[in-house]
């Protein structure tokens, strides 16, 4: 009895084994590759140390951005915190940083890139920490959706509007065809400026803002809205649906305020008496129309802020941040919870830990530039002209 020799094989990962090992680019996402060179150890217990003998080594040539999810052990050490767009104003305000490291997620340091001068370089500390919500609409995507609508004859009457949580490809189609960018903090009155310019309103990537501020800001209904499905022939939608509808919602959102249900809520208010449910409006609709309150990040922390001592809140938004929030208030006594009783951070954000940053900094302060996050000419400009008409908006 013989035994056939089995041939060598060559087998080869395939691009999506690389890119969720956090190795290789997708060229239709916005996440990147993973770092090259060697990180510190996370359990060195000199990273603060390093941190900070790097930061003041480089002085006023870096400038660190911290959102809002970071970790604390981040945090720490950024010059200013806030939501994605605050940070990119931030640091298109100091023209005399010629770094700038944006601890947050891709698309963020790419709108920071967008609004800084040529002459400054913006750094992710980690190319991999993307975010699965801008990933949810690519450029080819959104691309075959306009022909679908120009096929149904309602493109033209359509203005797009982006939520900053998108790509720079995906800003840059916007600007290209008319529309905004929003925030939720100003989704409200971007969504007015687009209805004031056309019939209809095609709103990426995020289907729950762009329902909850149509239904719940604008006194639309949930049969004005339709859901665009990208991943079936023309978005599952026929022409006469999209002719019907007023808003068409893209089908993306945020794996982190997507898990909050009603159930949470009702199960918060069964635990803790006489709470305050908060929640950001990228969670569901039945949610957000069973809270108390509804706000963006900042909304959050300055409602917090205000509120009385001995007060009761069940926060829905990221982990990190309802941590950080819970353990400022305790000594004025306000009881914050996180609204969910599963912790949920959001993982892409927490890829920017210590020994990320403490390479970053070293690095720089070497003299070496690393992860650079660079945006194209021809799509800053259109991205540009979209952002453009949101600082517009009155």
């Amino acid at each position: 009895m013989t035994t056939a020799q089995t041939p060598e094989l060559d087998v080869q990962p395939t691009p999506l084994a690389l890119l969720l090992l956090g190795r290789e680019a997708d060229p239709r996402s916005e996440r990147g590759v993973e770092c090259p060179g060697d990180l510190p150890s996370p359990s060195d217990p000199d990273l603060v140390a390093r941190a900070r003998a790097a930061k003041e080594k480089l002085g006023d040539k870096v400038f660190v951005l911290g959102h809002h999810y970071q970790r604390d052990e981040v945090i720490q050490f950024a010059d200013v915190t806030g939501d994605s767009f605050k940070l990119a104003r931030d640091a298109a305000a100091r023209p005399e940083a010629e770094y700038i490291v944006f601890c947050g997620v891709h698309f963020m340091a790419e709108s920071a890139d967008i609004l800084t001068s040529d002459d400054q370089k913006v750094v992710l500390p980690d190319l991999a920490a993307g975010c699965s919500m801008a990933d949810m609409a690519t450029a080819e995507q959104v691309a075959e959706c306009w022909d679908v609508l120009t096929e149904a004859g309602i493109a033209e009457h359509v203005v797009p509007v982006s939520y900053m949580n998108s790509s720079a490809d995906i800003k840059a189609f916007t600007g290209k065809h008319g529309g905004t960018i929003c925030t939720s903090s100003n989704a409200q009155r971007a969504l007015e400026w687009a209805f004031e310019q056309g019939e209809k309103v095609l709103f990426l990537p995020d289907q729950h803002l762009g329902r909850n501020t149509a239904v719940r800001d604008l006194g639309m209904s949930l049969e004005d809205c339709v859901l665009y499905n990208p991943h079936k022939p023309n978005g599952g939608l026929t022409a006469e649906q999209l002719r019907d509808a007023k808003m068409i919602l893209w089908r993306g959102h945020c794996s982190v305020h997507g898990r909050f249900s009603l159930d949470s809520v009702n199960d918060v208010r069964e635990r803790i008496p006489g709470v305050n449910v908060l929640v950001h409006p990228e969670c569901r609709h039945e949610v957000v129309a069973a809270a108390d309150y509804v706000g963006s990040t900042e909304y959050i922390i300055k409602a917090l802020e205000a509120a009385p001592a001995g007060s009761k809140w069940a926060i829905g938004t990221e982990l990190n941040l309802v941590r950080r929030l819970a353990n400022r208030f305790a000594p004025e006594g306000k009881e914050i919870v996180f609204l969910d009783k599963t912790v949920c951070f959001c993982s892409t954000m927490n890829r920017i830990d210590l020994p990320h940053l403490v390479w970053t900094l070293e690095s720089l302060a070497e003299g070496t530039l690393v992860n650079r996050i660079e945006v194209d000419q021809e799509t800053e400009a259109f991205a540009k002209l979209a952002l453009e008409r949101m600082l517009a908006l009155p």
